[in-house]
């Protein structure tokens, strides 16, 4: 089975893969590719259209299961050239896809639970995934230096990803981030500057550089390379199914900063079926956010159409965007699908991240206790089907975040004798 799509002619001197143009996700306009992000006919965003025609089934299969255990071996449906592995990143992906039995039994699920845990990518967060795609744009447009604007994750995967490129990078994050995130983005050598303010502040910082002359050579993963960035997600939804047998799952849960990631998963499992690598049949999106920010959540539940912007405030940094450009097509996704979209506590969180460590050993960041705690919560109200296969994301390590769980410690201090260990009831 071969798929055709139509392309749309470039500067030959660009190389990247299958991808063809740029396409607005509004009203469809074709540009070749290049480092912007929004439509020049009505300021929609752009995103990567690809040219699949000459793919046959079976042999894109066997091709994959051949290739790399990292995002690479998906490369003929990425925006990379196709000797991307021989070139110095850091091959982020295959990471694991836990089969839950223990959470599932504490949850009530018995159509099978996995966790999808995206912690063990080189900076031990999924951001791996996108700067990876990005990274490989920058050097296709002649960038010198890497940059973005970050909530902590993103920030730590740029530099980490700079420096074994061999590229400068400069990175901006809210002024009060989590010290681990900031230690982990600083390690790497390249400038890491403070905002004062939150992610929406250094968001529209960095969008005011890329037009000033001072930003000339910079590649912003997350704004003007954004269409090539968000790619990466889709490789969350490649993996899975491959994990799975090549199969859709039947529901999935993603955590919600900008809504990126949650909309290139749905598109990641919308080619897999066009492609003929899955069987066409349907799959419910789940959406989760933070209570303390919730935009989507909030429009989802009142039923608009309409993202309205919040002020964060919630102990899950990494998804504290109030803004999430991506919104409404998570809205959009969420009611296609038959999903929905959730939000917890900041308590149901901590709740959430000591439960997955103690049923599967996995010590989620905060996002990933927003995911599980959504995900338990769906399940109480009856919303997220218990007989159906369903993955959870869990999108970062915990270690990024103790101050969450500051309070766990010691169970019992003794003194070095059996009386004293008995005495403490833990005989």
């Amino acid at each position: 089975m071969a798929v055709q799509t139509v392309a749309t002619t470039t500067d030959p001197s660009v190389d990247l893969g299958p991808a063809a143009a740029l396409s607005c996700r509004e009203c469809g306009h074709r540009v070749p590719l290049g480092p912007v992000f929004a439509c020049e006919e009505c300021f929609g965003p752009l995103e990567i259209a690809y040219d699949f025609s000459a793919y046959d089934t079976e042999e894109l299969r066997k091709r994959i299961e051949a290739g790399p255990a990292n995002i690479w071996r998906y490369a003929p449906l990425l925006p990379v050239p196709a000797d991307v592995a021989d070139k110095p990143n850091l091959n982020p992906g295959w990471t694991k896809l836990v089969k839950a039995d223990h959470l599932a039994a504490e949850l009530g699920v018995t159509g099978g639970l996995y966790v999808k845990d995206d912690s063990g990518n080189p900076t031990h967060s999924f951001k791996d995934r996108v700067v990876a795609q990005a990274l490989e744009a920058a050097r296709a447009f002649g960038f010198t230096t890497l940059s973005c604007s970050s909530t902590g994750n993103l920030a730590g995967a740029v530099g980490a990803a700079a420096a074994r490129a061999g590229l400068r990078s400069c990175v901006f994050i809210p002024h009060d981030l989590e010290q681990g995130k900031v230690v982990m983005a600083a390690i790497y050598g390249g400038e890491l500057v403070g905002i004062e303010g939150n992610y929406d502040d250094v968001n529209r910082f960095c969008s005011e550089l890329i037009g000033d002359p001072a930003g000339e050579g910079w590649g912003f993963v997350n704004v003007n390379l954004r269409p090539y960035y968000a790619e990466g997600s889709k490789t969350l939804a490649y993996e899975i199914c491959e994990q799975l047998g090549w199969r859709l799952p039947d529901q999935i849960v993603v955590p919600i900063a900008s809504g990126s990631q949650l909309t290139k998963i749905d598109k990641g499992l919308q080619e897999l079926i066009k492609l003929g690598l899955v069987e066409d049949r349907p799959y419910r999106i789940f959406g989760a956010q933070a209570e303390g920010c919730s935009p989507v959540s909030t429009a989802f539940k009142a039923g608009h159409d309409v993202v309205r912007p919040q002020k964060p405030n919630t102990i899950a940094k990494s998804l504290a965007i109030g803004n999430p450009a991506d919104g409404p097509y998570v809205l959009d996704i969420a009611r296609r699908t038959g999903g929905a979209v959730e939000d917890v506590t900041d308590e149901q969180v901590v709740d959430a991240i000591k439960l997955l460590a103690r049923t599967e050993g996995i010590f989620a960041e905060t996002a990933g206790g927003v995911t599980v705690g959504v995900t338990k919560k769906l399940i109480e109200n009856g919303v997220l089907d218990p007989a159906l296969t369903t993955v959870v994301l869990n999108t970062g390590d915990g270690l990024k975040t103790l101050d969450a769980v500051a309070g766990t410690g010691l169970t019992a201090t003794i003194r070095p004798n059996l009386d004293s260990f008995r005495e403490a009831g833990l005989a």
